[in-house]
């Protein structure tokens, strides 16, 4: 679950008619049978929802907050509404298959796989991201030498470990390997990407970087990290027939992974900057609506939001639609209080 592979920028054509284009070009009808049969199979590593309560709980809270819950799906082989948002990216039989295809290149071709989003996104996400950690380091450090934090950079990015949700092929890490971290984690819902992850890594000279099957919404990782990477993720999640409901299962889970104090970052092109911020929004008033009476926490200080917009990728090329300037690719960076 790695990310969304972007398609030729075409502005007359509509995200969801660009999600149909991709699936069809992707799958074959055969694939979208076992696909749609998989919607009522229970994954081994809780891709479609392991626990009842807590999709009920999730369920609950879109409603309450007015928000639109995608309709039940019955497990016949009739495909997701594009036209919904949908997609056969946000199951995990795709991913599945597409991770067995690549595992079989590599070990025919030693091929490495797709760079979600490409190289240049890639490169673009771990820079910012590495200045972003060394900048915080600095002021948590006292460090007023902006020569002399560039110059210990290392020092700085060895104190944040790090957790890429949905890594893939996990070459996201091995970029911010070559960034100067050293404790890097990788987790996706697929075998077969944690397969070819492990795989890439030992051949490309980052045998440290730890791989595992996860899956972020019935997460069994009980470590808190100060910094995790979502790129493409969020945006698979969102996909699912059940993506409002999963989105919902994301922030609960994600907050409880990142460390007080650390960061959150999301690359996003299904979503804008402004969408993740009213994202996030909802997130930090559902639980502040769940500890209770927010007013008088607020009076005596106690009371903090579980993230925090911290800043945002500035450098990605832009384009004009309608009047608005917008990006194709978004990166933004939540502070976890």
């Amino acid at each position: 679950m790695a990310g969304i592979r972007l398609a030729p920028e075409e502005p007359e054509t509509t995200p969801q008619q660009q999600a149909r284009a991709t699936t069809d070009s992707l799958a074959s009808d055969d694939d979208r049978s076992i696909a749609a049969d998989s919607w009522s199979i229970k994954s081994e590593y809780g891709s479609t929802l392991d626990d009842d309560q807590r999709h009920a709980d999730a369920a609950e809270a879109l409603s309450s907050a007015n928000f639109r819950v995608s309709s039940d799906y019955s497990s016949d082989k009739e495909e997701p509404d594009a036209d919904g948002g949908q997609s056969m990216l946000g199951l995990q039989s795709y991913w599945d298959a597409a991770y067995a295809d690549e595992l079989s290149n590599f070990r025919e071709h030693g091929h490495t796989g797709e760079v979600w989003f490409g190289d240049d996104v890639m490169e673009i996400v771990t820079s910012w991201t590495k200045d972003l950690c060394v900048e915080i380091s600095q002021k948590e450090m006292s460090v007023s030498d902006n020569g002399e934090v560039n110059d210990q950079a290392d020092k700085y990015l060895s104190s944040w470990n790090v957790l890429d949700l949905g890594t893939g092929n996990g070459l996201l890490l091995h970029q911010l390997a070559k960034e100067g971290f050293s404790d890097l984690t990788g987790t996706d819902y697929s075998e077969g990407a944690v397969e070819l992850a492990q795989h890439l890594s030992q051949r490309d000279g980052f045998p440290n970087i730890r791989f595992m099957v996860d899956d972020i919404l019935n997460t069994k990782l009980e470590r808190q990290f100060k910094l995790v990477m979502d790129k493409g993720t969020l945006d698979a999640i969102g996909l699912h027939p059940d993506g409002p409901v999963k989105r919902v299962m994301y922030w609960d889970s994600v907050s409880k992974l990142v460390a007080p104090g650390g960061i959150l970052v999301i690359t996003s092109c299904n979503n804008t900057k402004d969408e993740l911020l009213e994202e996030v929004e909802n997130f930090n008033m559902r639980k502040s609506n769940l500890t209770g009476d927010v007013s008088s926490e607020a009076a005596s200080g106690t009371d903090h939001p579980p993230f925090e917009y911290l800043s945002h990728v500035r450098t990605y090329p832009t384009f004009m639609f309608g009047g608005s300037v917008g990006s194709r690719v978004a990166t933004v960076a939540f502070l976890r209080k």
